[in-house]
């Protein structure tokens, strides 16, 4: 039997999106690197964003952990593996520390993490020390370590919030409000990484001004039971997947394509925008991203449409999530009203919002098996097809995602946690 594994961890979570839990998240990652240790990140819930930023800020793959889409287990395991090679373990929550079910709340007290809570200090004094004592007590059971504040003005206003820290509460430092210090946001969260030429820059800024304010010694040890290990059955050997991934196809999880991997798969990638042709493949995926932002160039590459079409004639497996939905789509049209003709798979077409459409994590029955994920999106999509399944969402309310289905084509909104049923995944890519 293994035995457990003991590392230094802490859940970074605040009372509300936006607080800047990425911002302060990242600067601990890349203080704690600049000094040498070996840091693992992982990201409470399906963002596909802030692991970006945080892959760079730590120098290694950050995995997601969640109750539900994840599983305990499988949570468990990516934990336990990350102890055994990692002098510090940070974990960013999601939304506000007591939001959705389960929480990352729920997450910090199944695994014994104990919680750095982040407060956004704008504008703000003594009501700093209401609200650390409101995140510290409201669970009499979750473990806690502390505070930070974010975007401080002054050394003044530092210590006007450190200062109003009651019953013990322990004070962990402040992050400036300097501009070049924050990470940029779009419709759908940050700015990729990939597209900040800056980051490094960024990332270092606000790891020395955490370092000059904030507790740089490591966090207590946490103990990781040792999970069991059940290895991936050789499903997809041999079986050639083409996946899309450039500026406008980027939402994958790590832990989706290393199942792939483990079950044989061999992995390839392409860029819908840049590339005339599709690699040499079995099997093609089209996963989540910006289309939105680059629908004319996408548009305007007549070779790589007319190859997507010819994968799907020829009978291959095809499987599109979100961004790669619209992208099959007959036309997109973004929130400016700039038209673009696409592949013209999926009859229908998508018009981009303002305004979220949906965001909620996903149950999905298909005939290969039970999937789940979740579906986060601001466009409105019509098409004549008719679903073989929704989605439904463990915390009810709007995102009954369609999933549609053409041959061997399967698409819908909804971004799939391969891991939630590997036997599922092998018979959507399987030839």
């Amino acid at each position: 039997m293994r035995a457990p594994r003991h590392c230094p961890a802490v859940l970074i979570a605040a009372p509300a999106s936006g607080q800047g839990k990425t911002t302060v998240t990242a600067a601990l990652a890349r203080l704690h690197r600049n000094q040498g240790r070996k840091v693992r990140v992982f990201k409470c819930g399906p963002d596909f964003l802030d692991p970006m930023i945080l892959e760079r800020a730590s120098g290694a793959l950050v995995y997601q952990l969640d109750l539900w889409m994840v599983g305990a287990d499988e949570s468990r395991r990516l934990l336990w593996e990350a102890a055994g090679e990692a002098d510090l373990i940070l974990i960013e929550g999601v939304m506000g520390l007591f939001d959705g079910t389960p929480s990352s709340a729920d997450l910090a007290r199944h695994f014994g993490v104990p919680v750095l809570g982040v407060i956004d200090g704008t504008a703000m004094a003594q009501t700093f020390g209401a609200l650390a004592l409101g995140l510290a007590r409201y669970q009499p059971d979750l473990p806690f370590a502390g505070v930070l504040a974010n975007r401080v003005g002054t050394v003044r206003h530092a210590h006007l919030l450190e200062g109003s820290l009651t019953e013990g509460l322990r004070w962990y430092g402040a992050l400036s409000r300097e501009t070049g210090i924050e990470l940029p946001s779009r419709h759908l969260g940050l700015v990729q990484a990939s597209e900040l030429n800056d980051l490094d820059a960024r990332l270092d800024a606000a790891a020395t001004a955490l370092g000059s304010t904030c507790e740089v010694s490591l966090p207590p040890a946490v103990e990781f039971v040792a999970p069991d290990i059940v290895n991936a059955e050789p499903l997809l050997e041999g079986v050639r997947i083409a996946i899309a991934r450039d500026e406008a196809f980027a939402f994958t999880y790590g832990a989706s394509l290393d199942l792939l991997r483990a079950m044989g798969a061999e992995l390839s990638f392409f860029s819908p925008i840049h590339d005339a042709c599709i690699p040499d493949a079995d099997s093609l995926y089209l996963p989540g991203g910006y289309p939105e932002l680059h629908h004319v160039a996408l548009g305007q590459n007549l070779p790589m449409l007319a190859a997507i079409r010819a994968h799907h004639a020829a009978g291959k497996p095809l499987l599109a999530e979100c961004g790669g939905m619209l992208y099959l789509l007959d036309a997109l049209t973004d929130v400016d009203g700039q038209r673009a003709e696409l592949v013209g798979l999926l009859t229908g077409e998508a018009v981009m919002q303002k305004r979220l459409a949906a965001l909620a994590l996903q149950a999905v029955e298909l005939p290969e098996g039970l999937l789940r994920g979740h579906t986060y999106h601001h466009s409105l999509t019509s098409t004549e097809l008719q679903p073989i399944a929704r989605g439904l969402s463990p915390n009810g309310g709007r995102g009954a995602e369609a999933v549609y289905r053409d041959g061997r084509m399967t698409a819908s909104y909804v971004h799939f946690y391969f891991p939630s049923n590997p036997q599922a995944v092998a018979a959507l890519f399987k030839p």
